[in-house]
């Protein structure tokens, strides 16, 4: 493996600043792993090399010409495969969008463009972020690089591997119910939700529109900063946009300093269905955060448990709504159009084509609970219960400044184990969906390996709304810590994959 690949995104940029490495180089050793790896991994759909490397050269001549740049130019980075990028194959994961490619750019990948990041392609995700694995994508499961037989977490793992296996620095991944944090736990990185309102939804290919999150992924809790830094901020094209400066994230990150910091273990996010190995790993990191100084306390939030149930009432609602447009009429695929159907029986014939069976659960789900008679009783019901959620955030951040849990009540499990038992596979998510419901900032750092298994075990920190920079100042200062216990970051204690093409 390339040194260049070893990198963090931050060492990254100090090589190209003082002449050492140039865009292009650095560019062209993450493609060439990629090559060499990506065969087992399957983290990309699609890999734009021709783009990437003009993208580079492009910055390359930028530093010779002595212009001002931004931290992150140069730095390669995989974009999840939700995110619109002009003329790149965009799929979100489904046959439905296969082969479209869009007209224009999604503002965080405009954002991405102005910082000078060079987009490396498009990563593997379940179909329209609809999954907690990335066995739902159809275009095949992607592997965990700790352990190949083993899921890398979902929708988004295909990005979360793609840094785990050192095939980018960065990725930028969505979170709509833990799609972010949930892979980063799995894969022993760093997985960032900013708070909702707080990156832009335009150009993204919406699952549940008020859910849905793009966010950062890294190996360093810097790297994750350095990135949200470049694609936050208010944008007048999402009406849900929070008009407000970007928080300290970067500052914060290069803090790390818990001294005095209230620290709130939620007390419903533990027990029984919690892997030992993370319950262990979860308690060593808050006792190290109380030796830096923290103020740890128990609190209890206790609508947290009504979280999932109506996560999944509101979720399939939203998406019955926003995939109604996949109907073959406008882009993407077309089945039975021979001229002999009427265009009622395309649009079904191609749905039924298109859309995989998870997507089609949660159509039908969704669109059940907005139904005539039952709207008030499921979908109404659920909105009550986002509201005591909400409230329990609210009482609890006037007793502490953050919330803690861990990231995921169990490691990584095998492919395929839970595809068949919805249920299971739902309650990855139990941890990290209150936060999507309330719109607060989120984050999973890792926290070591849990004794039964040897796979990552992801600490997880919530924030108050634009409050961000407290998920980064306390990962720092966890980071750090644990830094010097394990000679680096956890990544370091990965297994080296092996070069397969």
């Amino acid at each position: 493996m390339s040194d260049l690949t070893r990198k963090t995104a931050a060492e990254l940029a100090e090589l190209m600043t003082s002449g050492q490495a140039s865009s292009v180089e650095i560019t062209q050793a993450h493609l060439d792993r990629i090559a060499a790896v990506d065969g087992d991994v399957h983290a990309f759909l699609h890999v734009d090399t021709e783009g990437a490397l003009a993208q580079a050269k492009a910055v390359d001549e930028k530093r010779t010409a002595g212009q001002q740049l931004s931290p992150l130019a140069g730095v390669p980075l995989a974009l999840k495969d939700v995110l619109t990028q002009e003329g790149v194959p965009t799929t979100a994961g489904s046959k439905i969008l296969e082969g479209w490619k869009p007209p224009y750019d999604s503002t965080v990948v405009q954002r991405l463009k102005a910082a000078g990041i060079v987009i490396l392609g498009k990563t593997n995700m379940d179909e329209f972020a609809m999954g907690s694995s990335t066995e739902n994508s159809a275009y095949g499961t992607t592997h965990n690089p700790w352990d190949l037989a083993r899921i890398p977490g979902g929708s988004g793992g295909g990005s979360s591997a793609a840094i785990s296996a050192y095939e980018a620095p960065l990725a930028i991944g969505t979170d709509t119910g833990g799609s972010i944090r949930q892979p980063g736990a799995f894969t022993g990185t760093v997985g960032v939700k900013p708070t909702y309102g707080g990156t832009s939804r335009y150009g993204l290919i919406a699952l549940a529109s008020s859910l849905d999150t793009p966010g950062p992924c890294a190996r360093t809790t810097l790297d994750a900063a350095l990135l949200h830094e470049a694609i936050a901020g208010y944008d007048p094209m999402d009406s849900t946009s929070i008009n407000q400066p970007v928080p300290a994230v970067v500052e914060a990150a290069r803090n790390g300093d818990v001294a005095g910091l209230r620290i709130g273990v939620v007390k419903e996010l533990g027990g029984e269905g919690y892997q030992p190995g993370v319950e262990a790993r979860f308690h060593e990191a808050v006792e190290l955060l109380t030796k830096l100084g923290a103020e740890v306390v128990e609190v209890s939030c206790p609508h947290f448990e009504y979280a999932l149930p109506a996560y999944y009432l509101i979720l399939p609602s939203e998406a019955s709504s926003n995939l109604a447009k996949f109907d073959a009429m406008r882009y993407g695929l077309r089945v039975g159009d021979d001229g002999t159907n009427s265009a009622e029986k395309v649009t079904s014939l191609t749905r039924e084509a298109g859309f995989g069976a998870e997507v089609k659960r949660r159509i039908i789900l969704g669109t059940h609970a907005l139904s005539s008679g039952y709207y008030d009783a499921y979908y109404g019901q659920a909105q009550k219960v986002r509201t005591l959620i909400a409230r329990d955030f609210a009482k609890a951040y006037e007793q502490v400044d953050v919330l803690v849990s861990p990231a995921t009540p169990t490691t990584a499990f095998a492919i395929g184990d839970r595809i068949d038992d919805p249920i299971a596979m739902y309650k990855n998510d139990l941890c990290t969906i209150p936060s999507n419901l309330a719109g607060n900032a989120a984050a999973s750092f890792p926290c070591g390996l849990a004794d039964e298994d040897g796979m990552p075990v992801g600490f997880h920190v919530m924030a108050p709304v634009m409050r961000d920079d407290l998920c980064y100042q306390v990962g720092a200062a966890l980071e750090s810590a644990l830094a010097e216990q394990w000679g680096g970051v956890l990544m370091t204690k990965a297994p080296e994959l092996e070069v397969t093409r």
